[in-house]
């Protein structure tokens, strides 16, 4: 028994959200959806696509890229259309081109900056440890004494 239900969990694999009434009838053009759909993003899932997401949003933009394919648009005109409406964010993986530049390089450029920072205040605070070695003035003492008495 334990066998049998250890076969069915490697089996298993996980179900995609594509309702029946979404399959398109010609089999070379719903692969072609399918294919597109594994690279847009849920709005309100965040990091499925919207081949996976059960959401009513992720079924709107799937019933949207069919009916885009089914128009006759290539699967760059397809995309192209959801992206403009959408924006980037709809694209699981999206390019870097023009501001997205940006957004890939700010976090390398946040590590150097930060290493810099670092190494500054390290070298600042060796200085400072160094001349805090200094022993205390006559005055000094004095009221050192001064406070440890009262």
């Amino acid at each position: 028994m334990k066998r049998i239900a250890l076969i069915l969990m490697l089996l298993a694999s996980p179900l995609a959200a594509v309702q029946p009434d979404e399959v398109l009838d010609d089999p070379a053009l719903e692969a072609r959806a399918r294919e597109l759909s594994k690279g847009l993003r849920c709005l309100v899932c965040r990091n499925e696509s919207i081949d996976e997401s059960n959401a009513s949003l992720a079924r709107d933009l799937r019933i949207l890229l069919r009916d885009r394919l089914l128009a006759g648009d290539t699967d760059a005109q397809a995309v192209a259309f959801i992206v403009d409406r959408y924006g980037e964010y709809v694209l699981l993986k999206p390019d870097n081109t023009g501001a997205n530049w940006l957004l890939w390089g700010a976090g390398p450029l946040m590590l150097l900056f930060a290493g810099g920072a670092g190494m500054i205040y390290l070298r600042g605070r060796s200085k400072a440890v160094a001349s805090a070695d200094t022993p205390l003035n006559a005055e000094e003492q004095a009221r050192l004494d001064d406070i440890l008495k009262g």
